[in-house]
């Protein structure tokens, strides 16, 4: 009896590596429901797939971890995590329920699945289980594909009918239809005028600053900042970097120091008489020295 018990038990490694990433897993999953933003969803659902894969790792199944990494953390997870970087879901977007009673559902299906996952736990913990070495006697992917396209092809053809419907239920809900013409690029410039914005094209940032990054404004002639010159997302942002007074001071510097180096003075009309305290015939004398 105590041989069958310790072949059952865990040992301290497995115990501290199930109690460890079983906790990232379970916070993981947690933050993928309540977080604000769609895109650290994603990322927190990726990390508790990866905590998934090194359960798999550890338990004997390498195919399965594998897979999960490459396929599903590294394919599915990642084109999810994409295209919610590229579309952008904002809180802005609408809450409003399109299909009354969704709601009611999701909450039944939620409940239905957690008493599935409590009674598979329970059996797991009151049965005994044949192990993983019968299961994987000629290797873990022949045992794998036996049990699928055997005893469980109707479970699995299920699964991937719902994906299938998922997948095409998603492409109708996001698919939009275009209810009015397109309008020309004339028709658009046409409404530009009407709008009186402006027409030409914007200047280049940085023009006069001295700068040529993209969030220095460039200057006027008259020194100020013009707002044309940089992108409305910086400047939404307050990313604008204003060098209007450093490059009239380095101006100032640079036309002081020009005065300086040519003993520039301020030269009177002519005939006026001497500027500097001296006659003509005496700057020529000098000149010709």
């Amino acid at each position: 009896m105590s041989a069958q018990l310790a072949a059952y038990s865990t040992s301290t490694g497995e115990a501290v590596q199930f109690w460890i990433l079983g906790t990232v897993a379970v916070i993981g999953a947690l933050c993928t429901v309540f977080m604000k933003k769609a895109v650290h969803s994603a990322l927190c659902l990726a990390g508790t797939m990866i905590v998934l894969a090194v359960f798999y790792l550890a338990n004997g199944a390498y195919f399965l971890g594998i897979v999960q990494i490459v396929v599903y953390t590294g394919a599915i997870m990642m084109l999810f995590l994409f295209v919610v970087m590229l579309v952008g879901v904002t809180a802005a977007d609408s809450l409003k329920e399109t299909i009354k009673g969704q709601r009611w559902l999701a909450l039944l299906s939620g409940l239905g699945f957690g008493i599935l996952l409590i009674a598979g736990i329970g059996n797991a913990s009151l049965t005994e289980s044949t192990g993983l070495a019968q299961a994987n006697a000629n290797g873990n992917v022949e045992g794998i594909a036996s049990l699928i396209f055997t005893r469980y092809v109707f479970a699995f053809e299920i699964t991937g009918a719902l994906l299938i419907t998922a997948a095409v239920g998603a492409m109708v809900l996001t698919h939009r239809e275009r209810t009015e013409r397109a309008r020309t690029q004339r028709e658009l410039s046409e409404q530009r005028v009407r709008d009186g914005k402006y027409l030409p094209p914007l200047p280049a940032p940085g023009v006069y600053a001295r700068h040529n990054a993209v969030d220095i404004a460039g200057l006027l002639p008259d020194g100020t900042p013009s707002e044309l010159t940089v992108s409305k997302t910086l400047r939404e942002r307050g990313q604008i970097r204003d060098v209007s007074m450093e490059a009239l001071n380095d101006l100032k510097a640079l036309e002081q120091r020009a005065e300086e180096r040519l003993e520039r003075k301020a030269v009177g009309p002519a005939g006026s008489g001497p500027v500097d305290g001296r006659s003509d015939s005496e700057r020529s004398e000098e000149a010709s020295k």
